[in-house]
């Protein structure tokens, strides 16, 4: 979908912080046909999905319900911004998407793939990003660079092991299709990184 970008990446990797100096770049230059929006959440209903799923106290819930929710979410985001935005002819960057959903549930927590692209393909149809960018750290580094995982939040609390297979999952996602990435290196200051990101934008002539 033209004009809809995603950005990915492993928790404690940056990306919430990269998204919005990028949206504070924007606002200072003058891009006023620019929204930015999060998964899970954005709007109101898909906040409240969003407080459920990431709930730390929520420790009993099925893998498969997760996969659910994160997608209920999905719907309800789309429908609340994403769709209107990009119908106003504005350009949507977007803090996780379907990406993470093949990586942390389908990968990660082992219930396929193949099963979850599915179930997005229902909550998405064509609404697939233009391109996705991929800040690349492994999740050994980012935690430690962040000073550790935040406990009380249900997925940054998983153990170490799931984090590296849903690292592994999004390179194994990005060999298969590259064409559909702008895989950036993560590991430098923050400043570093937004540099690099802004530079994928103009190339790609989001950004003129």
């Amino acid at each position: 979908m033209r004009n809809f970008i995603t950005i990915e990446g492993c928790d404690g990797v940056g990306k919430t912080h990269q998204t919005r100096l990028l949206k504070q770049f924007c606002e200072e230059n003058g891009y006023n046909n620019m929204v930015f929006t999060r998964e899970p959440g954005g709007s109101d209903i898909a906040e409240q999905i969003r407080k459920i799923i990431l709930d730390a106290r929520n420790t009993d819930m099925d893998d498969l319900c997760e996969a659910f929710l994160y997608s209920a979410s999905r719907i309800q985001h789309l429908k609340d911004i994403v769709k209107p935005a990009l119908e106003q002819g504005k350009v949507v960057f977007c803090d996780r998407y379907v990406h993470s959903s093949y990586v942390y549930q389908g990968l990660g927590r082992g219930l396929g793939l193949e099963k979850i692209v599915l179930l997005n393909e229902i909550a998405v149809g064509e609404y697939m990003p233009e391109f996705t960018v991929f800040l690349d750290l492994n999740p050994e580094n980012a935690f430690k660079r962040k000073g550790g995982a935040d406990k009380t939040d249900r997925m940054e609390a998983v153990e170490q092991a799931f984090h590296a297979k849903v690292y592994q999952g999004y390179k194994k996602l990005i060999a298969e299709r590259p064409e559909c990435f702008e895989v950036i290196d993560a590991s430098g200051t923050e400043q570093q990184t937004q540099m690099k990101l802004r530079e994928v934008l103009f190339r790609r002539g989001v950004l003129r």
